[in-house]
């Protein structure tokens, strides 16, 4: 059994590594950014936690709108470049009420609005 090391995951140059959280149940959720620190706060607490570009600080999800997520498992991918985050969610993960934040589709050239069940 190998250790896990934050040192070994390969941030950029923001020390930044982008972070998909996933449903226990296989859906893809949405795509946000960690630095070391968010890691380490999500890996102690189980709440997982942001880096917010935006804002420059951390984001502990759900904070304000209590859709929060526990973490379930966290996955490295084979570079160490991007990490998997399997969660439980509470309520929609996406900012506009939507389950997920992929919920626009490109057909044949032209933007589709997904239904809930298709996102």
């Amino acid at each position: 059994m190998v250790v896990f090391d934050i040192a070994s995951l390969r941030f950029d140059d923001r020390g930044l590594i982008p972070a998909i959280a996933q449903s226990r149940a296989g859906a893809v959720l949405m795509l946000a950014w960690m630095n070391a620190e968010s890691l380490a706060a999500t890996l102690r607490t189980g709440d997982v936690t942001y880096w917010s570009r935006s804002r420059a600080e951390l984001w502990r999800k759900g904070a304000t709108s209590g859709h929060v997520q526990r973490l379930v498992e966290l996955r490295v991918d084979c570079d160490r470049d991007t990490l998997l985050l399997v969660v439980d969610q509470s309520g929609p993960a996406c900012h506009t009420g939507r389950p997920s934040c992929f919920f626009t589709a490109v057909r044949d050239g032209a933007e589709v609005q997904l239904s809930e069940s298709e996102a």
